[in-house]
């Protein structure tokens, strides 16, 4: 699917929006275990077409997107309307050998990333004077960066939930 960074976010603000983001942001981490858990090494590896990620890689990738929420949401905090830079998940992908990534690890290190993450930012007295400027798409506050990790997390979770049931 290409689309542009605008469509991305409006597409991705909208899967967040569906759900309280805040329930979605508290609970991806135990979904995820629970698809560790309960599925076999075949199913997290199978990809559901050749140049799509595998349950294993989007568990990776949303380990290492929770990395650059951290990393973003602080330099929006300590540095207002700093450069927020983009980055290809594809090429994150590859350079970091996401189909080589202990799934259950990738699983703790984000639920330790996004606890650390969510009571930053629910300390904060002001959600919009926290911002910055994305490269790509504009101005972002952290009360954007809620509902934009909510629809991440529900992108990815749709997809893992779609390989699951086989319809993807």
């Amino acid at each position: 699917m290409s689309e542009t960074p605008q469509q991305y976010q409006a597409r991705i603000l909208a899967l967040g929006d569906a759900q309280d983001p805040w329930s979605v942001l508290r609970s991806t981490a135990a979904r995820l275990r629970e698809v560790i858990d309960r599925n076999a090494a075949t199913v997290i590896d199978r990809r559901p077409a050749p140049h799509r990620w595998s349950i294993r890689e989007i568990i990776a990738h949303l380990s290492d997107a929770e990395v650059v929420f951290a990393y973003r949401v602080r330099i929006m905090i300590a540095t207002p309307g700093a450069t927020i830079h983009a980055f290809d998940q594809n090429e994150w992908a590859a350079g970091m050998q996401y189909d080589r990534v202990d799934p259950a690890g990738a699983v703790d290190r984000f639920a330790v990333l996004r606890r650390g993450n969510l009571e930053l930012i629910e300390r904060l007295p002001d959600l919009e004077a926290a911002y910055g400027m994305h490269e790509e798409r504009g101005r972002e506050s952290a009360a954007l960066f809620v509902r934009l990790y909510a629809g991440h997390d529900r992108n990815h979770l749709n997809q893992i939930d779609a390989i699951l049931n086989g319809t993807r």
